[in-house]
């Protein structure tokens, strides 16, 4: 039913790169090829290339290479009249403002990206654009959008029996149930998204989809069979250089230990977690880190005092619009917190 997963956004010269291709192997040969078609004055090649470069060196924690290369690709698409080419550079910008954290300009890039897929007639790009829209949506705090864009984009990629695509909006939508308490459908869309992802040799779907049934066993008290799972998922990451998908792994690992009440390993993963977020420069996983492993070291009895003051300072750096979900949750600690004072 389903096809092998490919990676659309590796084009032109480097169409051939497998979806499971290491990133350090694509940036090298993306850089290689940047240098041919800069010599050759081929505006499509290099947009290509500086695309496959960009996401490179997204996926590797390269934030600010990453930011230069899709701006180049998407000057080299403009200059070439290519709108195809120009969709891929802005959803891949839009991509990466979201990974920083910034919402807002995700959903404007990836808006243009919609725009310009349109106008290109390339269906992938538009999918993909619109797939990053929900997504951005979802990890907002916008859930009945993020919801009705998951669910068209699933019914879109069965049809068409797209691998990725159809794993990209079960894990969506599993996130959704998840964050709504429905375990039961949670587990049910991420086991889905697991087997697709495996059928289809979707590893890094495989990875995202192996972290989500992990929490989910280890909300049912399932720890160490949830563990096991995330250990899978972390071999994936480390094979292929996904350092933001590890790093949210090794967030998730603090997560069991600590609902496990195995404290004070907790407090050591959740803090080697927040170190690889801040290397990336990813804000939103260090946040979650951090109030992972304030409520860690509180457990362990830390004066509760400061830990308010800790939980009042994390809270305040999160604004209200760019990540008002990730905000809910640190005023979520600290009223709980509160509580137990009172």
């Amino acid at each position: 039913m389903y096809g092998k997963a490919f990676a659309p956004e590796f084009q032109g010269a480097l169409r051939n790169l497998s979806v499971n291709t290491n990133y350090e192997d694509a940036l090298a040969q993306a850089r290689a090829e940047v240098e041919r078609a800069t010599e050759e004055d081929n505006g499509l090649a290099l947009a290509q290339a500086r695309l496959v470069e960009s996401e490179a060196c997204r996926r590797l924690g390269r934030i600010a290479e990453a930011d230069a290369a899709w701006r180049a690709s998407f000057r080299a698409a403009k200059a070439a009249d290519e709108p195809g080419a120009m969709a891929w550079a802005l959803w891949n910008g839009g991509t990466l403002a979201r990974q920083r954290g910034q919402m807002t300009a995700a959903l404007r890039w990836l808006g243009l990206a919609r725009d310009a897929a349109t106008r290109a007639g390339d269906i992938v790009a538009l999918g993909y654009s619109v797939a990053g829209i929900a997504e951005t949506l979802r990890i907002r705090g916008d859930y009945a959008e993020a919801r009705d864009l998951h669910e068209k984009l699933l019914a879109e990629a069965r049809k068409r029996g797209e691998t990725r695509h159809t794993v990209w909006a079960l894990e969506g939508l599993a996130q959704l149930d998840r964050n709504a308490g429905d375990l039961d459908a949670a587990w049910e869309r991420f086991s889905e998204a697991a087997q697709i992802a495996e059928g289809g040799g979707d590893e890094r779907g495989l990875a995202w989809a192996l972290r989500g049934m992990a929490d989910v066993l280890s909300l049912r008290g399932e720890h160490d069979e949830a563990l096991r799972l995330l250990a899978e998922g972390e071999k994936i990451c480390r094979r292929m250089d996904l350092s933001s998908a590890l790093a949210y792994n090794r967030k998730m690992r603090g997560n069991i230990l600590f609902r496990a009440c195995w404290y004070g390993e907790a407090t050591r993963t959740y803090e080697e977690a927040q170190k690889m977020f801040r290397a990336i420069n990813e804000p939103r996983g260090a946040a979650l880190a951090e109030l992972g492993l304030l409520k860690s070291r509180d457990k362990l009895g830390r004066p509760r005092p400061a830990t308010e003051r800790d939980l009042i300072a994390l809270r305040d750096t999160l604004d209200t619009r760019e990540l008002r979900h990730t905000r809910k949750m640190v005023q979520d600690a600290l009223d709980e917190l509160l509580e137990l004072v009172a």
